[in-house]
């Protein structure tokens, strides 16, 4: 399980935050930090292994917490996301070690596509006691450069690797099933995009369909896991 502590002065995007993060499987919010003192309590006083972290917070700014972070735990993984897009705000976070860097108004697409990079990265590393030149590669550039690739390759036109690995997740917790428009609303698409991932997951034996009658109006298919 991946712990994970919001550092982001606004509560209601820390709270949009979480809900993105609730979508995934193995990650874990243990704390939601207000400002760059409440972030170093989080730290020191928790079992961290990510760090979301905005730079303009009320006390200091988020490159100016690195350093103080740094000596803490050199082990902790941080994403900034924030508004800032001066230079010499990348180029401190990127002295520092920083995973990502993503500007707000942050799309969902993008951050769950950071966090799932982000697993691939952890999990490679703690799978394995030594790596070859191709799982380097995958360390460094924060793609997966075989399996990926190949799942593209392998996916019909309209179905992105990402998308797909983000739709099985959500079905998968929903044991009762889901309707298109309520997957639509989930992955942040259309009822069309989200009704060409559940169909093909059907075509692969991985979702069943079943007709739902409500109280009036046509029934709605709703997928289940197989």
């Amino acid at each position: 399980m991946i712990k994970i502590v919001i550092a982001e002065d606004d509560f209601r995007v820390a709270d949009i935050h979480e809900q993105f993060l609730s979508q995934l499987d193995d990650v874990e919010v243990v704390g939601k930090a207000l400002n760059g003192e409440e972030t170093i309590e989080l730290i020191k006083n928790q079992e961290v292994h990510l760090l979301l972290l905005d730079i303009y917070m009320p006390d200091i700014l988020g490159v100016d917490l690195l350093p103080n972070i740094r000596k803490i735990s050199s082990n902790i993984d941080i994403i900034m996301i924030t508004a800032a897009t001066d230079i010499d705000m990348v180029r401190n976070s990127l002295d520092y070690g920083v995973f990502d860097y993503i500007i707000k108004p942050l799309k969902m697409e993008r951050f769950l596509h950071t966090i799932e990079k982000y697993k691939q990265k952890r999990n490679l590393i703690q799978s394995h006691a030594s790596v070859s030149q191709e799982e380097v590669d995958q360390l460094f550039r924060g793609e997966k450069v075989t399996s990926a690739n190949k799942m593209r390759s392998d996916l019909p036109k309209g179905v992105d690797p990402l998308t797909l690995e983000k739709v099985k997740a959500i079905i998968k917790k929903e044991r009762q099933g889901i309707t298109a428009e309520e997957m639509s609303l989930r992955m942040g698409a259309s009822r069309t995009t989200a009704r060409r991932y559940l169909e093909y997951l059907i075509s692969m034996g991985e979702v069943e369909a079943e007709l739902e009658y409500g109280i009036v109006g046509r029934p709605e298919r709703k997928y289940i896991i197989s």
